[in-house]
């Protein structure tokens, strides 16, 4: 049986490989610093191999850097031995009940970096659309710390904002030298992993002010590519006067747009209300099937087309050409087997004009085309949005109470997005949360267009200040906030419109690996040592939160339905459908191996060393082999 590695995937070793199966000969050895024989490239290799020139440090090139940005790529890439452990107290059903277990939504409260790497093998390339509100840098505001000289252990709380897990929140005031600096090292490595989640035809979302945007597209643009980028969204988001900014009052903020893949895009439409389209009056004996209709000119205003020149003949026997509009050669709109199959199937109409010479008409249906197939008339959304955040204040105090929350995002600016880059059935990614106005958003669409799309949402457990009306409220932190607002939201939403769709959302939060370190070292640990070792699993860690972990390291769903039973006494967990079986209980016996071999999963998980006695430790690939030889088998 393989051994799970239990941690996140090391991103730079991945490169390495991927280079060295590209250019073996590149591939080379060096001695480090410390002495020590290392792996390395040879770039003149690289050079030849390629046919492009290498920039060394200190030659001049184009490029947008910062200090401590190679720290902050190096950050991206590291693999961290941490997982994700069930909240279901905290957890919502489908249906809202409290505590259920069956939501396809997913809420994670810890660092968003750390969150972002433990999502990589279970949603890599699986999410359509993401939204973020990170940090303005304002000058107000606090970020996220990475410390790239110090361990977790060593930093100092001086913000009152760390976790257990050492993960902190500091203000980053205009006074600080590093004030740009420290942001664009917050967000670089956040982006670079949220990149790699995107569907090829996915689209990532970013609002900013003015005191980053310009910074935000230079680096959205190293990795995402310029090519990818779709558009800045300017949004409108408040009304009235003020002086911000020399007695000018800033009354807009932007949102970036960028997607994966430029060539797989696929962005929606806004469909036109042609219900209520004044234009549409007209009508026919199929008004029923297509609707009422306008008259649109067969002559064709644009360039010359050879198909459409062509005589047509009036209903009294006068032959007519087009009117070669602007000066242009003369052309119809339709080519000449188009405008016949429109004349057959009633789509043309001739007309004297009141000069009585002959007019050709092309009856323009509301629901549908001129090919005759029924669709959505739609026309392109526009870059330049208006949603005022005092909308998003006055809906998140109706829900938690006045004051709970600063400055949130309405949810029908989320909901408009939503229409812009999301399916009904897309898995939506939010990683800084804030107060869960994106979970809002979606559970709202869902209602409105019987939607199936699924949340993703991270937020750090900042705590709320002792005299804020949030802690008077009884949320010690911006997570409590958060998952109250899903929990309300969603009520209000099921009340209002009784849509069947998941109100609820399933609770994870960042924790320490549930291995010890003997599982990932046990090399570096002395014999005696070694002997005071019975087990490689911490003594807190349930079954539960054994299955979490390796559900993250076989990249299967946090979503997916679990189901537990019993074999023989023993605790057998069924994850999406059989797809994974696992069962960490003591003593498995040959009847619990069978069992679970009968059933015919794609993963069988055990913990190690866990069966009986050697009798079953000898008989358990044979048992597999006889039953089903195609499962891939796993220890922890």
């Amino acid at each position: 049986m393989e051994k799970l590695k239990m941690h996140t995937p090391d991103l730079a070793e991945e490169n390495y490989k991927k280079l060295a199966a590209l250019f073996p000969d590149a591939v080379t050895e060096t001695i480090d610093d410390e002495g020590k024989v290392v792996r390395a490239i040879d770039k003149d290799v690289l050079m030849q191999e390629i046919n492009a020139q290498v920039v060394d440090d200190g030659q001049e090139r184009y490029q947008f850097t910062w200090p401590d940005k190679r720290k902050a790529v190096v950050l991206a890439n590291q693999p961290i031995a941490k997982t994700l452990r069930f909240e279901q107290e905290k957890s919502v059903g489908r249906d809202g009940t409290p505590g259920g277990t069956d939501s396809e939504n997913i809420y994670i409260e810890g660092d968003n970096l750390d969150a972002l790497k433990l999502l990589q093998e279970t949603y890599l390339g699986k999410v359509k659309m993401i939204y973020i509100d990170p940090p303005y840098n304002t000058g107000n505001d606090f970020i996220y710390e990475d410390d790239f000289s110090q361990k977790a252990d060593d930093y100092a709380d001086n913000s009152g904002q760390t976790d257990e897990e050492g993960n902190r929140l500091v203000q980053n005031s205009e006074s600080n030298g590093r004030f740009h600096t420290d942001w664009l090292n917050m967000i670089y490595p956040r982006l670079r992993l949220a990149k790699d989640l995107l569907s090829e035809d996915g689209v990532i979302f970013i609002s900013i002010d003015d005191n980053e945007q310009e910074n935000l597209k230079k680096i959205c643009d190293e990795i995402f590519g310029q090519n990818n980028f779709v558009c800045d969204f300017v949004r409108k988001n408040k009304a009235g006067s003020g002086h911000d900014s020399c007695s000018i009052a800033i009354e807009f903020d932007y949102i970036l747009c960028y997607t994966k893949n430029m060539s797989t895009i696929l962005l929606n439409q806004e469909p036109i209300d042609i219900e209520n389209d004044p234009k549409y009056k007209l009508s026919d004996k199929y008004v029923k099937t297509r609707g009422k209709y306008y008259l649109r000119d067969l002559d064709y205003r644009g360039s010359y087309s050879e198909t459409g020149d062509y005589p047509i003949t009036t209903p009294d026997g006068t032959i007519i050409y087009s009117g070669g509009q602007f000066g242009r050669p003369n052309t119809w709109r339709w080519s000449k087997t188009k405008f016949l199959w429109g004349l057959k199937n009633d789509f043309i109409v001739f007309k004297k004009n009141s000069d009585n010479d002959w007019k050709v008409y092309i009856k323009q249906y509301q629901y549908v085309d001129n090919n005759g197939n029924s669709y959505i008339r739609t026309i392109p959304y526009r870059a330049l949005i208006d949603f005022n955040n005092g909308l998003g204040s006055i809906e998140c105090g109706e829900l938690l109470g006045s004051n709970v929350f600063s400055y949130p995002k309405p949810s029908e600016l989320i909901k408009h997005l939503l229409k812009i880059g999301s399916q009904k059935d897309s898995i939506i990614l939010d990683f800084f949360s804030g107060s869960a106005t994106t979970a809002h958003a979606v559970m709202k669409l869902n209602a409105e267009d019987g939607g199936n799309r699924k949340f993703i949402l991270v937020q750090l457990p900042e705590k709320t200040a002792e005299k804020s009306e949030a802690y008077k409220a009884g949320y010690n932190t911006i997570c409590d906030i958060g998952e109250e607002r899903i929990r309300r939201a969603g009520k209000k939403i099921k009340e209002e419109t009784g849509a069947d769709i998941d109100y609820g959302f399933r609770c994870f939060k960042v924790d320490s690996s549930n291995m010890k370190d003997v599982y990932y070292s046990p090399a570096e640990l002395g014999q005696i040592e070694m002997d005071q070792l019975t087990d490689n699993i911490k003594e807190d860690r349930t079954p539960e939160d054994l299955l979490i972990q390796v559900m993250l390291d076989l990249g299967i769903l946090l979503s997916s339905k679990v189901e537990q039973t019993e074999i023989a006494g023993k605790k057998v967990f069924s994850v999406a459908d059989g797809y994974l079986i696992a069962c960490f209980d003591k003593n498995v016996t040959n009847e619990v191996v069978t069992a679970i071999a009968k059933r015919h999963p794609f993963y069988a998980v055990f913990r190690d060393s866990s069966m009986a006695d050697d009798s079953v430790a000898a008989n358990f690939e044979q048992i597999f082999e006889t039953y089903s030889p195609q499962t891939v088998r796993k220890v922890l």
